[in-house]
């Protein structure tokens, strides 16, 4: 196939300078054509000319076929000589054709079912409308994604402009049809309005020659009008229009979708037809009108014009001086035009019912007046601006009217929109005044702002007199001055044929635009179209903005036209004019204002529609099923190409260098490093390394454009020296950026080329799995639960710095350049050819980009990033060179990690430090505040709150300020040191700048607010979490410290966990870095909760521990604060677990102080300690030890019969299983004194092996504590005789029912006896007389103080429980 080879079957005029271009462009074109004219010229053109059909399919990369009729189809495609003979079946398949889309579809379906072609899109090319585009050609194209991704670089060739309509083929001949709805109405309101306005007594070239540089014109009235008035238009048109709006209406019909301005126009042609084929059809289409409305514009045309501009200049020249202007009105319009005049320094006194606007135009420098008859007391000139002409009749005459109070001579402009009838009348009211008063016709168009700045638009009329006498005033407020002749009325005459034009054409507008919507096409696009085509017009591009955003906030609001187009009505129907379109329009206007939208903006006409049929203007993308969306896609690419990205990497031994602009960009790898400052010497360092990849931190999302551009350029800079230092290093720069499109593009790529040189393309890469973050379609999508929401309709997209409004990337990359880059010249990646044709196919569709292309990478799971990442390679190994754009995941799959699960604090071996961990939120986006709400529903009463007041630090004083932060930083250090989780976040409430650099200051502020909180906070927290980019890295480089850190892993998919270099405050510590808009509302709750210190493990949980690693346990009885103190110490310094255990005659002597100071130091601990009861041997003791904390107890009904210790053990077992306690019992009874306990030898016995096995059954206990021959106390001279049989053998039961074996009378045994006792299982030593013992020896050498006796004590103690724990090999085990 030929790779630059276009083939052309049918050739047209359109057909022959899309040829033309293609050449141009570089690609070898044939054609085939029987016309020999049209063949020969495009012979001419440099094309190869063909003999056949057939021929012309062979060798070509792509073919465009014109259809004209459905009829060519079966000749052109399926006939014996039909092009796809012998076509490749990868041939894009271009249809040139603007027949019926149902036909276009049709083909299409047969062409790629039947026939298997596998890219069919089709085409309509029209010359671009607008004045700047110098009639060149606008392409607008449909198909299947990967279809119209396939077809742009030759769809691209061909125009000047290509608007692509992904989904259904067919929107070309869609657009068509829109475009001659509104161009069949354009005419006929042209017509209209300039019957209107030679039947007012308007020149019809003035008419012209104002209309179409005012808000009335269109491209149909500044094209067609010129003819018309010539006669060189003759009613050929009327037929062309007829055939092509009937068919527009038969298609509204069969869709039930009502289209009462274009029914009417097509009316009123069809009767202009009639009139012409009674005569002649040569005749000329305006005399044809002529017989139609009843008014001689010929003639009007033919009499000689007069220059309204060269009126202006002259009376400019003759104006006289005003001293005094009153001014009634000061709405939007008015204010601005009297608050003009007053900084244009004339005396202005002006009045308004709205009593706060009166206040607003005295700061102006205004003087406020309290009625029309104060402000016009002695005024020179006298402004009218109010709304309609019942207002403008009631503050001339009414109460207090400013005719009884104006001065003889004084003059009156009035600048509403009125009838040229009440204009006239009131001249004929105000020469019977006797006061010689002068009026001025002088409506105006323009705006607010051109009100504000003198530059309106003035139509004015009037006697010579009075002209010359306002002249000053009307000149200062206009920008553009035409002075009408026929005196008063003729510049409301022109006012109201303009707004004769712009009334129909918002209509108009709502009405394309619906009819649109219901076509199924998109309206952001379709408004594209038409902005670029003869259905243009200047409120069409002014309007239909407002009704794609759905955005109705009142710049002019829709009763204005229901005033205006009224003028129109009752001016049309006094003077016999028929206006069938203007009339229409009024109506529907009328129907908006009675269904309440009457005071919101005239373009929410279109509701009229939206209402009536229920189509949806709104260009807004609908959210999509997740579930639908993904399944529907083809299967991923069956082979991972993990392995071999791994081993490209290893051959192209480039160093992938990631600017990140904040540190979420670190959330899918690990082992990696990331660097926090980037001088030569750092950088050298890393270099040296010979990494595969390293992150530098830039954070420049949280700086300006500028400054980002410098942070970029520097950076760049410093890498490229630094590379030539370590043997000229060869490394990529990625410049990872937010998922969700927010950051500086494209001045950071524009700023890394500056440096590195012209790459081969930019690649745009913003899927990010973990995030939920889609690309399909060339649309970025969000996930939202089990939704996907186009980028540009969720918060991110309205972020006060960053904000954007296109989802799909193309789009995105034209909105962000500001044009630079058109949507139409951005390549894409598709899925389909990623999961179709692997990285082979990749490598391909890269090399063969045009150098300085930009390329979006669509993806929706981890394998698509994969197969990308594989075919980049490939191409960068064939000398291509790329700059990266991209979200997280592409750096993971480009240097081929291999993802690994969540780390705990466990991992990192944190889990026992005891200080409490620091969370800080600073980010904003409404995820976090969720996530937040969340975090304190779930971990309030674990966690420690503290909230910082944003306007507090960033919007008070100094003093105010300061006196925040102290505070909290001191508050979480107490906290901290306490061992409690402390929430560090802003106020929720987000402060917003006047502009995008302010909002960019607070941010500012409030983090380095954050920043010096976590600076001064001295306790080294277990872990820090801190909540969004800038927050986490301004943390990371200013409070903590950091140069460097290491990317162990992450915390929860998609949140990267760093731990921070030796040269930070912190040391060690793990540092998550959060990103503001990552995971589902539980996400931070989960991960502070999994990183939560762990807290007392239970009696059960240590015993587990014990029996999995093959150790024991020592339970050491307690008596006061110094054995207490023994135990611990020796635990916390050997790691090792310990019980704290309480006789029942220490619990007699030291009650429940002793147990709380248990408790306590239990709870200080660094390694894990438990409280346990032992030998509870009274049911009424052991029902109240169990509300006094313990974590476990003893039963010991060894005293009673076998059924009697089941049943008591049992009903004691119950109660504590239901407080969570572990419970140990005996069976068998020890002899021996323990505690002043003793028994006897004779009554003394050993386990029974059947009793134990219906004993566990029957009480349901956690712990066995056996007799196989041990003692309290001591043992006899003889020594131990134990029973090592029968622990094997009690073990074995034991261990099958997950009831763990303890032995008593650990004092005395042998250290070999004891090692064997934990072979055979045992995991539980009680520990008493060896303790006691070394305390009461203790005491013999008597110290100077009490604190020397209980010092020599404890240390006497901890050193036999410190053999213990050697012994039992607990050691080191915590």
């Amino acid at each position: 196939m030929g790779e630059k080879v276009v083939g052309f079957v049918g050739l047209d005029e359109v057909s022959l300078e899309l040829a033309s271009s293609l050449l141009h462009s570089g690609y070898a074109v044939q054609a085939f054509e029987t016309s020999g004219q049209l063949l020969d010229d495009f012979s001419k053109l440099g094309g190869k000319k063909c003999a056949n059909l057939n021929e012309t399919g062979q060798g070509v990369s792509a073919l465009v076929i014109l259809i004209s009729n459905v009829e060519q189809i079966h000749d052109l495609f399926y006939g014996a000589e039909g092009v796809l003979k012998g076509t490749a079946k990868d041939v894009t398949v271009i249809i040139h054709s603007t027949i019926l889309p149902a036909h276009i579809q049709n083909l299409q379906k047969i062409l790629t079912e039947d026939y298997q072609m596998e890219i069919v899109v089709d085409m309509y090319a029209l010359k671009a409308g607008s004045e700047v585009s110098n009639g060149k050609f606008v392409v607008i194209s449909s198909g299947q994604s990967e279809s119209t991704s396939r077809a742009q670089p030759i769809l691209s060739a061909m125009s000047e402009k290509l608007i692509v309509f992904e989904g259904n083929i067919g929107a070309g001949s869609k657009s068509k049809m829109v475009i001659e709805l509104l161009e069949g109405i354009h005419f006929v309101a042209s017509i209209e309005a300039m019957s209107l306005g030679v039947q007012v007594g308007i020149h019809p070239c003035i008419i012209y020659d104002i209309i179409s540089n005012a808000a009335g014109n269109s491209w149909v009235f500044k094209n067609y009008v010129p003819h018309l008035l010539k006669g060189n238009q003759s009613a050929h048109l009327l037929n062309a229009f007829t055939r092509n709006l009937g068919i527009v209406l038969d298609t509204a019909k069969s869709l039930v979708f009502p289209l009462p301005l274009l029914t009417v126009a097509h009316q009123q042609i069809l009767a202009g037809s009639s009139h012409a084929a009674k005569d002649t059809e040569d005749t000329a289409l305006l005399k044809v009108w002529e017989m139609l409305c009843g008014v001689n514009i010929i003639d009007a045309a033919n009499e000689e014009p007069y220059n309204p501009e060269e009126l202006a200049r002259e009376l400019s020249a003759k104006s006289k001086t005003v001293a005094r202007i009153g001014f009634i009105g000061l709405g939007a319009m008015g204010f601005g035009m009297a608050t003009h005049l007053v900084k244009s320094n004339f005396t202005v006194l002006g009045f308004d019912v709205y009593k706060p606007t009166l206040s607003r135009f005295e700061k102006e420098g205004g003087i406020p007046g309290s009625s029309p008859a104060e402000v016009s007391k002695d005024a020179d000139v006298l402004v009218v601006m109010v709304t309609n002409e019942s207002q403008a009749e009631s503050v001339l005459y009414g109460d207090n009217g400013a005719v009884a109070a104006l001065p003889s001579g004084a003059a009156i402009i009035i600048s509403s929109t009125v009838s040229p009838a009440f204009v006239s009348q009131l001249e004929r009211r105000l020469q019977s005044e006797q006061k010689n008063l002068k009026l001025v016709d002088a409506p105006v168009s323009g705006g607010v702002i051109k009100a504000a700045n003198g530059t309106l638009t003035i139509m004015a009329s009037g006697a010579e007199e009075a002209l010359e006498h306002a002249g000053s005033v009307i000149s200062a407020l206009s920008e553009k001055l035409y002075i009408i002749n026929g005196g008063c009325g003729a510049g409301s005459g022109v006012k109201m044929v303009n707004q004769l034009l712009a009334g129909v054409h918002i209509a108009s507008a709502a009405e394309a635009m619906a009819f649109g919507a219901r076509l199924g096409l998109n309206t952001r696009l379709l408004f594209d179209v038409i902005k670029n085509s003869a259905g243009t017009s200047w409120m069409f591009e002014n309007r239909a903005p407002h009704m794609v955003e759905n955005d109705y906030t009142p710049l002019s609001a829709l009763d204005i036209f229901v005033k205006d187009l009224g003028i129109v009505s009752r001016e049309c129907s006094s003077r016999r004019v028929p206006l069938h379109v203007s009339n229409a329009a009024h109506q529907l206007f009328l129907s908006g204002s009675a269904s309440g939208w009457g005071r919101i903006d005239d373009s929410a006409v279109v509701k009229v529609y939206e209402t009536l049929t229920g189509v949806k203007v709104e260009g807004k993308r609908p959210a999509l099923s997740k579930e639908s969306v993904l399944s529907s896609l083809p299967s991923d690419w069956p082979i991972d190409p993990i392995q071999d990205i791994i081993k490209l990497t290893q051959k192209n031994s480039k160093t992938l260098v990631v600017l990140d602009d904040d540190p979420t960009g670190t959330q899918t790898v690990h082992d990696i490093d990331v660097l926090t400052e980037w001088c030569i010497e750092s950088l050298v360092e890393q270099f040296s390394k010979k990494p595969k990849c390293f992150f530098i931190l830039t954070n420049s999302r949280s700086v300006s454009s500028d400054k980002a551009t410098a942070l970029v350029t520097e950076i760049c800079s410093n890498l490229s020296a630094a590379a030539k230092t370590v043997d000229n290093a060869e490394y990529t720069v990625v410049l990872r950026g937010d998922s969700t499109l927010r950051g500086h593009f494209p001045e950071e790529p524009d700023a890394a080329v500056s440096v590195t040189g012209e790459v081969d393309a930019w690649i745009i890469c913003p899927f990010f799995l973990q995030g939920g973050r889609y690309t399909i379609g060339d649309v970025h999508y969000v996930a939202d639960s089990d939704r996907l929401i186009p980028a540009g309709e969720t918060e991110f997209a309205k972020d006060a710095s960053f904000g954007y409004k296109s989802s799909n990337l193309r789009e995105w990359v034209e909105e962000k350049t500001g044009g630079r880059i058109p949507a139409s010249s951005v390549a894409s990646i598709s899925i389909q050819l990623l999961r179709k044709g692997g990285p082979e196919a990749v490598c391909e569709r890269l090399c063969s980009l045009k150098k300085g292309s930009t390329c979006i990478v669509n993806a929706a799971s981890d394998r698509d990033m994969a197969v990308f990442a594989a075919g980049m390679i490939q191409a960068e190994m064939k000398g291509k060179s790329f700059l990266c754009r991209t979200a997280a995941s592409f750096v993971s799959a480009r240097i081929g990690i291999i993802p690994k699960a969540p780390l705990l604090p466990s991992d990192l071996g944190i889990s026992s430090y005891k200080t409490g961990g620091l969370i800080v939120v600073g980010s904003y986006v409404p995820k976090t505040t969720k996530q937040v709400d969340e975090l304190l529903l779930q971990r309030g009463h674990a966690l420690k709150r503290i909230e910082v007041s944003v306007d507090k630090i960033a919007m008070k004083s100094i003093e105010e300020r300061e006196e925040e932060i102290a505070k909290t930083a001191e508050t979480a250090d107490v906290y901290l040191r306490s061992g409690r989780d402390t929430l560090v976040m802003t106020s929720r409430l987000l402060v917003v700048g006047k502009n995008a650099s302010h909002s960019l200051e607070i941010n500012g502020k409030v983090s380095s607010a954050l920043v010096e909180i976590v600076r001064r906070i001295t306790t080294k927290p277990r872990y820090i979490l801190a909540k969004g980019g800038i927050t986490s890295s301004d943390l990371a480089t200013k409070a903590l410290e950091a140069k460097r850190a290491k990317i162990v892993g992450q915390a929860l998919a998609g949140v990267p966990l760093w731990q921070l270099g030796p040269e930070s405050r912190h040391p060690g510590v793990p540092y998550i870095v959060f990103p503001g808009n990552v995971g589902d509302n539980n996400a931070v709750a989960e991960v502070v909760k999994s990183w939560a210190h762990p807290g007392r493990l239970s009696t059960k949980e240590l015993l587990l521990n014990a029996d999995n690693g093959g150790y024991a346990v020592g339970a050491f009885n307690v008596y006061n604060l110094e054995g207490i103190q023994a135990v611990v110490s020796a635990a916390e310094e050997l790691r090792s677990p310990a019980i704290l255990q309480i006789h029942p005659s220490a619990l007699k002597q030291g009650g429940v102080p002793l147990v709380a100071c248990c408790i306590s130091a239990a709870k200080q601990a660094t390694v894990p300690i438990t409280v346990h009861f032992d030998h509870g041997s009274s049911k009424q003791e052991l029902v109240e030890i169990l509300e006094l904390g313990f974590d476990s107890l003893m039963v010991d009904g060894s005293h009673l019969s076998f059924k009697e210790n089941i049943s008591y053990t049992k009903y004691i077992s119950s109660l504590a299983h239901a407080q969570g306690l572990l419970v140990e019992a005996e069976l068998g009874r020890l002899s021996g004194t323990e505690d002043d306990l003793t028994v006897q030898d004779y009554e003394a016995k050993l386990t029974d092996i059947n009793q134990a096995n219906e004993f566990i059954d029957a009480t349901g206990i956690d712990a066995l504590a056996v007799c196989i021959g041990n003692v309290h106390g001591k043992y006899p001279d003889s020594g131990p005789n134990l029973r090592l049989d029968l622990l094997k053998d009690l073990y074995d039961l034991c261990s099958k029912k997950g009831v763990q074996v303890v032995l008593h009378g650990a004092s005395g045994l042998g250290e070999d006896i004891i090692k064997e006792c934990i072979k055979l299982g045992v995991r539980k030593f009680n520990v008493n007389t060896e303790v006691r013992k070394a305390y009461m020896e203790s005491l013999t050498s008597i110290g100077k103080d009490l604190v020397h006796v209980m010092e020599s004590s404890k240390e006497a103690m901890k050193a036999v429980v410190s053999e213990k724990m050697l012994l039992f090999g607990s050691a080191g085990k915590a």
